[in-house]
């Protein structure tokens, strides 16, 4: 049980800067999921929103041979499938509902469907040490090492609610040939092993990879070939009309808000951006950079108001697209493949965020797709209400740009 966090007077030397905390969270890496149609997912994922498949893992492989019969009882599908829509190795892991069970994300509450939330902080020996300043202060620490596929080193805990939370650092990069770093290279991962410091630098492990014989293009390579790339997005043919460009923000249902709150301020160090009452409930909004926010918190007791599904504890999943434009087309593109827009909800459950679209996947997690997050300048504070853009029905064609328009983190690389 995670005591009660509480600032520590102690300052820490990040990067030259002293900070509260030996570690600074950057953003929201990537997120992962446990599906009880995971086909259907894949497709809704990849197929639909276009993220790419960069490695799949079968999970029995990954075990010693005495203990296969065991997590094969409990495993109904041992593939766990990393995607991106980046150059990260992955953005969004998919996996099988009974993955939760074989992990523990459901050991506690039934309804975490996240196999995992994961922030990124600044370097490995943040990472290191924030394992140290967690296990101080009562935080449950899951796990630690280097995770392979994916090369990131990190440290899982468990927040109030039990969700897991990853830090990590140094995800893997997938470059224009689009191939993962081979199984062969996979030696260099660690389970449960807090590394030493220095460790090699990614270069040097190249060169000891091919000291070693490796074919380091031997990695995954995902099947391309089938897409029709017939639409123009922003002078450039893809095979959707829209790009998805960033993943969050996440939003949270949540009975223990206080304790929650007091978590990932106090512990992980996300500052308070807003608050806004929805039915007489709370809704709390947290940021770690610039945007308005990383995550949210709601309470619970809105899920059947909202009538969302009662089997997660997910509000929703964010998925920032590259302009207004595209997230009309989007719109188009999905009701016209048969997917169900969901229509009515309250602005209150995405404020920073003006016109979105939102639909449900195969699971019924809600997604929200968006073009515009508020930047949040050097004085920390929100734009005020009154000067937010109300969304009007029907959209309009085009839109006025506000201050912040386009203000946000670049989307990297080519689209397509």
């Amino acid at each position: 049980m995670t005591t009660t966090p509480e600032r520590s007077p102690q300052q820490y030397d990040v990067g030259g800067l002293m900070l509260p905390r030996p570690f600074k969270i950057r953003r929201l890496g990537h997120l992962g999921l446990n599906m009880e149609r995971l086909d259907e997912a894949i497709t809704f994922y990849c197929d639909a929103l276009g993220f790419r498949i960069t490695d799949q893992l079968d999970v029995l492989s990954q075990v010693p041979e005495e203990a296969r019969p065991f997590v094969k009882d409990i495993l109904t599908d041992p593939r766990l499938t990393f995607t991106t829509h980046n150059s990260d190795h992955h953005a969004l892991v998919l996996a099988h509902k009974t993955f939760g069970t074989l992990w523990g994300n459901d050991r506690k509450v039934k309804d975490i469907t996240f196999s995992q939330l994961t922030f990124q902080v600044g370097s490995l020996q943040e990472v290191v040490e924030a394992e140290a300043y967690l296990k101080e202060r009562g935080v449950e620490i899951g796990h630690y090492g280097r995770d392979m596929p994916g090369s990131n080193w990190e440290i899982y805990a468990y927040d109030p609610d039990d969700n897991m939370i990853e830090l990590y650092y140094g995800i893997e990069q997938i470059g224009w040939q689009r191939k993962s770093k081979p199984y062969g290279m996979h030696y260099r991962g660690l389970m449960d092993v807090m590394p030493s410091l220095p460790q090699m630098s990614e270069a040097a492990e190249v060169r000891e990879a091919l000291a070693k014989g490796i074919d380091i293009d031997s990695g995954h390579h995902p099947s391309e070939e089938h897409l029709d790339e017939t639409y123009v997005v922003g002078g450039v043919l893809l095979p959707r009309p829209f790009k998805v460009t960033g993943i969050g923000p996440v939003s949270l249902f949540t009975e223990r808000m206080d304790e929650m709150i007091a978590f990932y301020t106090g512990m992980l160090g996300f500052e308070v951006v807003e608050e806004v009452e929805l039915h007489g409930r709370r809704i709390v909004y947290f940021r770690t950079g610039t945007e308005h926010h990383t995550f949210a918190l709601a309470d619970k007791a809105l899920r059947g108001i909202l009538g969302l599904s009662e089997h997660t504890s997910c509000l929703s999943i964010g998925l920032q697209l590259g302009s207004y434009t595209q997230l009309q087309d989007a719109a188009k593109y999905l009701m016209d493949r048969g997917y169900t827009l969901v229509h009515g909800l309250p602005q209150e459950i995405y404020v920073g965020i003006d016109y979105a679209v939102h639909l449900k996947d195969p699971d019924g997690h809600l997604v929200c797709l968006y073009y515009y997050m508020e930047q949040i300048g050097w004085d920390g504070k929100p734009r005020p209400r009154s000067e937010r853009r109300d969304m009007v029905l029907p959209w309009p064609e085009t839109l006025e740009p506000v201050s912040d328009t386009y203000g946000g983190t670049a989307y990297l690389g080519p689209l397509g």
